[in-house]
């Protein structure tokens, strides 16, 4: 069984009892760019990045860190 890396926007949402189109519309992105970022489809840029980290108020190491 291959372990699949957690995913720190997913969880960091869930913390945050928010949802992916929530994220969507603080940012002003498609919902569908969140959920490929968070079913880890594709990566974020930092400039994005540092956008999540303000909208979810957390550090940007959380986001990153395994």
């Amino acid at each position: 069984m291959v372990n699949k890396p957690i995913n720190r926007i997913k969880v960091m949402l869930a913390e945050r009892i928010l949802t992916n189109k929530d994220l969507a519309e603080m940012l002003d992105k498609d919902p569908a760019t969140i959920s490929k970022w968070v079913t880890n489809t594709s990566q974020p840029s930092l400039e994005n990045l540092i956008e999540i980290s303000k909208c979810l108020e957390c550090d940007i190491n959380d986001l990153i860190r395994k």
